[in-house]
């Protein structure tokens, strides 16, 4: 997008087209006015207009222009926190919803997915959380002891089993968890724009919000060109917020991650590698991950930024630690490349704000947007509509807190992963 193949590469060229869509222009009103095309918004929007309200979404690029549309496309149950730890963080109450809601969230995913013959590559094999070592196995044995006490459908596999689904032996084990699975990212954000739009919501890219004020019992909400008059403001841009609602991006720590995508592979090398096609991250610090395109490219990736120094670092990086991995790939090209930013929280959990009287915000998905975005957005929908309240949310009401030294963490973030990936191949 924007002329740059970094930004979407394989899923924009892989992608089905994006519904027609146009610049705003002119003064509109609406019922409810959505900041930003990524799952959190388009789902609010969909579900706001299957209820019947009038829905108008302001993204300021392209649909699934952030996060959305460039991510590996994993769409996991849960969070990076531990299942037993969440109520010492939110409350029993709260965490105990958390809990639920986005252990379930990958079925949503599905279910809309196939309502609106969404197509984006969906696979619902599972994910397969690898250990890297003894202290990998004992965190996943862990996890796997907690879910499986609230009777999730997740298996621990030894190494032995692993090895036969993932096809290398470099792991000590794995998590399989049967709720999730692997989608075609830019592919779902594209479509659940196309249903919310057959619904009754309208659309308007490249029209980025320049200001925002009270008016008339309402919001008036200005681009460029135009503006939006509406009672509720859903701010749904998370970790691409830019100047409008900055508190969100002040308290977001922006984690660069970067995804490499080979040619398609042979029939032959894709019944060895992931041979029932399920997605996989591991436990290192510096994590990495990989999947197969539905045309058998394998998509690698890793934390980092593909700039400056790391255009370089990173992709080669991916072909040492892919030859470690898979001897097989030793002579494999990458076809594609591209990168985006992770919005990450102080205890990689997501926020709830009220950023004013009628203003409501999930973000700080903490590379988990797919699922815990759709869900959120749809919990939005509700909270506007008057189904819920903010106290039945599944997450209490906070105050934007910035962070500390944000610029830091940042640097170090990038340059860390640098370094990190110009010394070794992981294994």
């Amino acid at each position: 997008m924007k002329n740059d193949p970094r930004s979407h590469g394989l899923w924009e060229c892989s992608a089905p087209l994006a519904p027609p869509t146009t610049r705003l222009s002119g003064d509109l009103t609406a019922d409810v006015v959505v900041l930003g095309a990524g799952f959190t918004g388009l789902s609010a929007a969909l579900h706001l207009a299957e209820a019947g309200a009038s829905v108008v979404v302001l993204e300021g690029v392209e649909i699934g222009f952030g996060g959305s549309g460039r991510n590996v496309g994993l769409v996991n149950a849960g969070m990076w926190v531990m299942p037993d730890d969440l109520p010492g963080e939110l409350g029993e109450v709260y965490g105990t919803r958390l809990l639920h809601l986005l252990g379930d969230a990958p079925s949503l995913v599905f279910e809309l997915v196939e309502k609106h013959a969404i197509a984006c590559e969906v696979e619902r094999s599972g994910t397969l959380h690898c250990a890297v070592g003894a202290k990998g196995l004992a965190e996943l044995q862990e996890r796997a002891r907690q879910w499986q006490a609230r009777g999730a459908p997740v298996h621990l596999l030894n190494a032995e089993e692993t090895a036969h689904k993932v096809g290398t032996s470099s792991y000590s084990g794995s998590l399989l968890d049967l709720r999730a699975g692997t989608i075609q990212p830019l592919g779902y954000s594209r479509g659940l724009a196309g249903a919310a739009i057959k619904a009754g919501a309208r659309i308007f890219i490249s029209s980025p919000v320049v200001d925002a004020e009270e008016a008339d019992g309402g919001w008036r909400v200005r681009t460029h060109n135009g503006s939006v008059w509406a009672k509720w403001v859903i701010v749904a841009t998370n970790a691409y917020t830019t100047h409008v609602w900055p508190q969100i991006r002040a308290e977001l720590v922006h984690l660069p991650y970067f995804n490499l995508a080979t040619k398609p592979l042979s029939a032959n090398l894709r019944n060895i590698i992931l041979p029932e096609r399920q997605g996989v991250w591991d436990t290192n610090e510096i994590l990495s991950s990989f999947r197969f395109d539905q045309q058998g490219r394998l998509v690698f990736g890793s934390v980092g930024a593909l700039r400056g120094l790391g255009q370089s670092i990173h992709p080669n990086w991916g072909r040492r630690a892919l030859r470690k991995l898979f001897p097989q790939l030793a002579d494999i090209a990458f076809e594609y490349e591209w990168y985006g930013s992770i919005g990450m929280t102080s205890n990689n959990l997501p926020r709830f704000h009220r950023l004013a009287r009628n203003v409501v915000s999930f973000s700080g998905y903490n590379g988990r947007g797919i699922a815990p975005g759709t869900t959120f957005g749809r919990t939005l929908a509700q909270l506007v509509l008057g189904y819920i309240q903010e106290a039945d949310l599944p997450l209490p009401m906070t105050e934007p807190e910035p962070v500390r030294y944000r610029a830091v963490k940042e640097v170090y973030y990038e340059v860390g992963a640098q370094i990190a990936h110009a010394a070794t191949a992981r294994f």
